[in-house]
């Protein structure tokens, strides 16, 4: 592989902060359109020979994702409430970010996504609004990230999709018991199954292994570089280029401007905690719907003096959450549902919102097993489960082979007030602000939850489950799908960036990630954030090669 090290003092042409899901394709498209590149990345530069089946380390210890230890986080339902310490978020935090380690779920949004509020109207306490750009505008960038990371799926099978302009590259993964189950009972129901795309290959590709099926696909790295994770997938391509360097262990605590409000580049800490400025013509944010709020608001100046492209005062507000639960139901035979992939059947029969429901919202059902011994042991048995001695070791031995779980993703309004801010309190290592969390639930979105909790103990009687139970409704946990924090728009005064991610008030910065999600979908982010990163990256290279940046 060639590889290329900028000094500080060059002037790239791109710096990228963030080598996640959105950064590692900006990385890949940049450079190979033919400019240099630096990404920062504030975790380490993993490899498949890094990573274990050590479920302590990755489902328990933050074993690849932030760690509150150094990177304390507090949370607060209100700005009534003082905040307290607490891992309300969490994200990959290494070369490859998040994509090193989801379930690698990996829907498209619908064209509904794109215009809720002219379908749905106003929703009081919300800020329901359209997104500048239509499903079609996204459709070509879509199926180029498909077909560039590796995604495994079968066109057409879901009836509710959109419109594609080609099938997936690779033909849909296995089908496990659970899929097996809920696909009979769902059709029985006059639902409507669909293979799962995962962006995990069933096949060989472009020189990547296929999965083998080892069961620790979540919250794990993959060993055989099955996942199709930018780390894997488009960063290689990008470091092949000789003209991008990866830069692990970058932590950035500013986004320099000049006098004329234009960005020159980044102060970060390395890896011995020595401050740096990486000079660059054009910076582009992809940290995550969190970070990157942060960092803008980190990245003061005369000219910013409240946080970098805020003029607008919305950096950090419509913070949208991971909403969804599960349902868990116990059968009489073993399923084995520990083995393989984490997803093979979903339904969106649900997905769309309803007015006939009486609240706004909807969302889709995939069957699954999301657990692992330790876990299970821990927080998946049954409340009425004994929890100690004999019993507990004969009940976790029958329920742990015959247990398969119903996870809905769901509807998080955008609300102003469910913010990302800094605490003035709280310090991290570095010695800069903690983040701060508010945020509460819209009653919708709690409406939304019990309704759906409905059905997916409806289907799992229609599975033939022995016993359900599950999350109660107001059960609260971290969230890793991060939007909404820098919302697009046409409209300066209501937005933070255009539809292709560009600062309203910085002409050389872009935001490129979830922070800019209008509506949160049903969940399943990232193949929207990777389609709008390649969107965004080829009207870079444009406007660079025409002398616009």
């Amino acid at each position: 592989m060639t590889t290329v090290a900028f000094a500080a003092s060059d002037e790239v042409d791109f710096l990228v902060i963030g080598a996640g899901a959105s950064g590692g394709i900006m990385a890949k498209e940049l450079a190979t359109a033919g400019f240099r590149v630096v990404v920062l990345e504030q975790g380490p530069y993993l490899r498949e020979s890094d990573y274990s089946h050590d479920e302590l380390k990755y489902t328990i210890l933050p074993g690849l994702t932030n760690d509150p230890e150094a990177q304390p986080i507090t949370y607060r339902k209100s700005e009534q409430e003082p905040a307290k310490l607490y891992k309300a978020i969490e994200y990959g935090r290494q070369v490859g970010g998040g994509s090193v380690h989801f379930t690698a779920n990996y829907w498209r949004f619908h064209e509904s996504d794109f215009h809720e509020k002219s379908l749905c109207g106003d929703i009081a306490g919300a800020s329901l609004g359209d997104w500048p750009i239509r499903y079609q505008d996204l459709e070509p960038f879509y199926t180029k990230a498909e077909y560039e990371l590796g995604i495994s799926g079968l066109g057409g099978a879901n009836p509710f999709e959109a419109p594609r302009s080609k099938p997936y590259p690779l033909p849909p993964m296995p089908v496990k018991s659970s899929g097996v189950l809920f696909e009979t009972a769902t059709k029985k129901m006059g639902l409507h199954p669909f293979p799962a795309p995962l962006a995990i290959l069933s096949q060989p590709y472009k020189g990547r292994a296929a999965c083998v099926h080892c069961g620790f696909c979540e919250s794990f790295g993959c060993e055989m570089g099955a996942k199709s994770s930018t780390l894997v997938s488009v960063i290689p391509l990008a470091e092949e280029t000789g003209r991008c360097e990866i830069r692990p262990n970058s932590y950035v605590r500013k986004i320099e401007v000049n006098a004329h409000g234009k960005a020159t580049g980044a102060v970060y800490f390395d890896q011995s905690r020595r401050e740096i400025l990486q000079r660059a013509k054009v910076v582009v944010l992809c940290a995550n719907g969190v970070e990157s709020a942060k960092l803008l608001l980190l990245s003061t100046s005369k000219e910013f003096p409240n946080g970098l492209a805020n003029s607008s005062g919305l950096v950090g507000k419509h913070l949208m959450w991971d909403l969804g639960l599960l349902a868990e139901g116990l059968f009489e035979y073993p399923a084995n549902e520990y083995k393989s992939v984490q997803v093979t059947r979903v339904i969106h029969d649900f997905y769309e919102s309803d007015p006939k429901r009486g609240f706004y919202g909807g969302g889709g059902i995939d069957a699954r097993f999301d657990f692992y011994p330790a876990g299970f042991a821990l927080s998946g048995l049954p409340p009425d489960a004994p929890r100690w001695g004999l019993e507990f070791k004969k009940t976790f031995g029958h329920y742990f082979t015959r247990t398969i779980s119903l996870l809905s993703h769901t509807t998080s309004l955008p609300i102003e007030s469910n913010t990302v801010t800094l605490d003035p309190d709280v310090k991290d290592v570095w010695g800069l602000p903690a983040v701060r969390i508010t945020y509460a639930r819209h009653p919708d979105d709690v409406a939304t939850l019990k309704w759906i909790t409905q059905r997916q103990h409806e289907i799992l009687e229609t599975m033939g489950a022995k016993k359900i139970w599950g999350d109660p409704v107001d059960a609260f946990s971290t969230s890793r799908h991060l939007m909404g924090t820098c919302r697009m728009g046409s409209n300066p005064a209501k937005s933070v960036v255009n539809s292709y991610g560009r600062a309203h008030d910085v002409p050389n910065l872009f935001i490129v990630d979830g922070s800019n999600f209008v509506t949160s979908g049903r969940q399943q982010p990232t193949a929207t954030i990777q389609a709008l990163a390649y969107r965004a990256a080829d009207n870079m290279s444009r406007m660079a090669k025409a002398g616009e940046l």
